[in-house]
């Protein structure tokens, strides 16, 4: 099916960008991380130009209180001017890319009082816990929010279509090539 062989690699970090598009016609710019070809099809290890952030909804009381994603459209678009506003108080500006909202500008110093620590539960996979940023939160219609970005990378994979745009690989996919995308990169770390 796919072989362990790498015969091209294109490992030159930030060699080039690319655009990734969502069924929506959303887009999001990516660097392109690594490039390489199996079987003739090339895939790409992508990470978007801006940072990607994600809004929590807090809900309960103090002790019991919990962080629930913010994943509807709907309700982003809602909250969308709002987490505008409060995030361009930091020179960063909220944008609605495909995939992921990110924003562009620097982002502050991580603070260890700004951390947050999002337990991830997955009765199939065994997920290290990801620790969040805290960029600002707000209120609207009596609910808090917060807006966090991740401090790993948000990577995407893709493979490169006859016509040359990216296309994200499906999970399915993904499993197939993972085990030579990890030799890969290990095999580029020693």
């Amino acid at each position: 099916m796919f072989s362990s062989e790498f015969p091209e690699e294109n490992d030159n970090a930030h060699a080039g960008s690319i655009t990734l598009t969502d069924e929506k016609g959303r887009s999001l710019e990516c660097y392109i991380e690594h490039s390489l070809e199996v079987d003739g099809q090339e895939y790409v290890l992508l990470l978007p130009v801006d940072s990607p952030v994600e809004i929590f909804a807090w809900q309960g009381e103090e002790e019991e209180e919990e962080a629930l994603l913010v994943e509807d459209d709907a309700v982003i678009d809602q909250l969308f001017t709002t987490a505008q506003a409060v995030l361009s108080e930091q020179n960063l500006i909220l944008k609605n890319t495909a995939y992921a909202l990110t924003v562009a500008g620097d982002l502050p110093p991580v603070e260890e009082s700004e951390l947050f620590t999002l337990e991830i539960e997955d009765d199939e996979a065994d997920l290290e816990p990801e620790q969040l940023q805290l960029l600002s939160s707000f209120y609207h219609e009596d609910q808090e929010y917060a807006i966090y970005t991740p401090l790993d990378p948000l990577l995407f994979f893709a493979r490169i279509t006859k016509a040359g745009t990216p296309e994200l690989l499906s999970p399915e996919e993904f499993r197939k090539v993972q085990p030579l995308l990890e030799e890969h990169l290990f095999n580029e770390v020693e």
